[in-house]
């Protein structure tokens, strides 16, 4: 088990649901990590390129709104908390853009109260996952999101 700047991961690969990667490669598959604090954003982004998945970063919500027009994201794993622009805020921008595909996001957040939930859900984001965060559940979401879109 590693415990590494508010993310737990016991360091699984490629066994069990948060380890399963299906028959097309993970690389074809890209993440968006937005993060306001750099050492999460690092660690999520790390683990997540351990996993063999291409991952974008952006430390604030304005330039997670850039990439996202610009990167085609299958998922985005997005903070709350961020500078500029709130992940909430965010969200409903990256809903308002259309696109040849619909990311799915995954709001994280401290704030586990049930408005924050709400409001995130409000805004269209697919799932909410509370900090500190477990990467193992955050992968197996991801790994859910692929499994169920790609029918395998």
């Amino acid at each position: 088990m590693v415990k590494s700047m508010g993310v737990t991961s016991s360091r699984s690969r490629g066994t069990g649901p948060s380890g399963m990667l299906g028959a097309v490669s993970a690389l074809d598959r890209t993440i968006l990590v937005v993060e306001d604090f750099v050492e999460l954003r690092e660690a999520v982004s790390g683990l997540l390129r351990e996993r063999g998945y291409r991952v974008e970063e952006a430390p604030d919500g304005a330039q997670a709104v850039r990439l996202a027009s610009r990167v085609s994201a299958d998922v985005i794993v997005m903070d709350v908390s961020l500078p500029i622009m709130n992940g909430i805020d965010v969200t409903r921008r990256i809903r308002t853009l259309g696109g040849p595909k619909r990311p799915h996001i995954i709001v994280t957040s401290a704030h586990a109260d049930a408005r924050t939930r709400q409001l995130a859900f409000e805004a269209g984001c697919d799932q909410y996952i509370a900090k500190p965060l477990e990467f193992d559940a955050l992968a197996a979401a991801i790994s859910a999101f692929f499994v169920k879109r790609d029918g395998r």
